[in-house]
């Protein structure tokens, strides 16, 4: 077996920063989903410091400090409250990101120091991925939009994997593939590590024993008399010699993300930045049940005393509906953008909830060297998605195909589908039902919206006062008798002086050229 642990030691940190808003003017361009940590940032508990990240640290703040001495070393730090909740939300995803290369999945107990710690369970998908390697820089291209600071590690254990993972490492991590390098390893780790090794370090540190290989060295009945037979039991686990069973993590089978703002959202920018780190949690869970998504609801819950009256809604509410499936978290978020910057917030939003139920289980995209007609299909898909969300359903249009052989009345606008349909609602009223079938390829696309009439000499017809040399025809078209609207005519394919080519026609009926005139007519012209 070989379990690869992905420890998250910034996870508390990283989800508070994530619902603190960007400053007005600091996004050009895409919202970032990557929350810095530049600025000074500390959590609190009971008024006391329990985590502060580097710049805080930098400025004298340090985990069990009082609230008031941290603003006293550091007035411009931003404290938060610590939330158990906030972090599970954030390690969830993780663990839905990783369910992407196998269902064995779990958590380190919460207890233990690990406890922001997510194990993998990879030896049958090691072949698929290409080895270790190889599926490492996969799993870490899929963290990525999650924004968290990752430490891997893997061992042939998963308590092993991760007491590696928690040991500070190179950027590539430690990784041991057989059990004699895991004990190898191990050695050199600072006892601490082990839970009930942090409640005795201070007796442990008198003894002298500050490595794991300092422990294993003593008779372990001395041992387990004097600190408890749990800390062997879990030194067992983590080399292998004791059973260590877990319990997978289930994948939900609707996706519910909630992230509460830590100041209120007055514009939509600032929305769009708390919604993009929910698209990302959304992106993980499709992925890891290979699916894409179809359809998503944002929830804006608004600050009750900041609404204008009492009809002005508690909560607003806008969903996304996409015309081809993905699981590409900057479409997704293009599609929110256009949304959003048609909306007017009707008060302050102070939290966000994305919800997604409905989702489409397909094949992987192509990822061949040139595009076939699907990708080019998907790219077309994906620009009528961004000119809907930007204009308006209605406002983008496309030309269907009618059952009709006149020209005028052969097409019809509606709104564009990217199914290729268009809506019963947007058919022309009175005519045939709208079919996918082809134009014959002797007739032109460019037609005129109103037939032209043509000069004639001696009975032939004129273009610019230059005679039009007829090349095809007659092409005889009889329709109209259901509507009243009857057209019966000869067209004809002609070239102009300068070797253009038109499409006339002339009635070919008496009582056709009484209801549309008598003589030559131009209805187009060939590109």
């Amino acid at each position: 077996m070989l379990w690869i642990a992905l420890h998250l030691p910034l996870l508390s940190l990283e989800s508070f920063a994530a619902t603190l808003l960007q400053r007005s003017g600091e996004l050009p361009g895409e919202p970032s989903n990557q929350p810095t940590l530049a600025a000074p940032i500390a959590l609190m508990d009971l008024h006391h410091i329990v985590s502060a990240n580097p710049a805080a640290q930098a400025l004298g703040v340090k985990a069990g400090l009082k609230r008031a001495t941290a603003l006293a070393l550091a007035p411009q730090i931003t404290l938060g409250q610590a939330d158990a909740a906030r972090d599970a939300q954030a390690l969830t995803s993780v663990a839905h990101a990783a369910l992407a290369f196998t269902p064995a999945v779990c958590f380190e107990p919460a207890d233990a120091l690990q406890a922001n710690t997510v194990l993998l369970e990879v030896q049958s998908s090691l072949r698929y991925f290409g080895g270790r390697n190889a599926l490492l820089k996969r799993l870490r291209a899929a963290l990525a939009p999650l924004a968290h600071a990752v430490q891997c590690a893997s061992a042939p254990t998963p308590q092993g994997a991760a007491l590696l993972a928690r040991v500070d490492a190179p950027r590539e991590g430690r990784h041991a593939a057989d059990p004699a390098t895991l004990e190898r390893l191990l050695d050199a780790a600072p006892v601490w590590l082990l839970g009930p090794g942090r409640e005795h370090w201070e007796a442990l540190q008198g003894m002298g024993l500050r490595t794991l290989s300092d422990l294993r060295r003593l008779p372990r009945s001395g041992i387990a008399r004097r600190f408890g037979q749990g800390l062997l039991d879990e030194l067992d686990r983590a080399l292998g010699s004791r059973p260590d069973p877990r319990d997978w993590v289930t994948l939900p089978q609707v996706f519910q993300s909630r992230l509460e703002l830590f100041a209120r959202a007055d514009t939509t920018e600032q929305v769009l930045h708390g919604a993009s780190v929910l698209l990302a949690r959304l992106v993980a869970w499709a992925s890891a049940q290979h699916a894409q998504v179809r359809r998503f609801t944002l929830h804006m819950q608004h600050e009750p005393r900041h609404r204008h009256d009492a009809k002005t809604p508690p909560d607003s509410t806008l969903e996304i509906a996409l015309a081809e499936p993905s699981c590409d978290a900057a479409h997704l978020l293009v599609l929110l953008r256009e949304r959003l910057a048609h909306l007017q917030l009707v008060a302050p939003t102070l939290e966000l909830q994305l919800h997604c139920s409905d989702v489409s289980r397909r094949a992987p995209p192509n990822t061949e060297l040139f595009p076939t007609q699907r990708s080019e299909r998907e790219g077309l898909t994906r620009l009528i998605e961004r000119l809907q969300a930007r204009l308006g359903c209605e406002q983008v249009q496309r030309l269907a195909l009618v059952e009709d052989h006149r020209p005028e009345r052969s097409s019809v606008l509606s709104a564009a589908e990217a199914s290729g349909v268009a809506p019963a609602s947007s058919r022309k009223a009175g005519s045939r039902a709208a079919v996918a079938v082809a134009a014959p390829a002797v007739q032109p696309v460019w037609l005129l919206p109103e037939p032209t009439p043509l000069a004639e000499r001696q009975s032939r017809p004129l273009l610019d006062g230059h005679p039009l040399h007829l090349l095809c025809g007659p092409e005889r078209i009889e329709a109209g008798w259901w509507d009243a609207a009857l057209a019966a005519r000869d067209y004809f394919i002609a070239q102009a002086i300068d070797g253009a080519l038109v499409w006339i026609y002339r009635a070919r009926l008496p009582l056709s050229a009484a209801s549309e005139g008598e003589g030559w007519f131009l209805q187009g012209r060939f590109g």
